[in-house]
């Protein structure tokens, strides 16, 4: 019993890297007020 965790409590953690990307979900989103809702602002404004 003596020897249990050692080796874990050994080794130096390592930071978790950033994910890059959204959530599918969220992204989609995104995409949908950059695509849709933007293009309907633009066109009212020239209109």
């Amino acid at each position: 019993m003596t020897k249990a965790g050692k080796v874990r409590k050994a080794t130096p953690k390592i930071e978790p890297k950033h994910k890059k990307n959204l959530a599918p979900r969220l992204r989609n989103k995104v995409e949908f007020v950059r695509r849709v809702l933007k293009a309907a602002q633009q066109a009212k404004a020239a209109a």
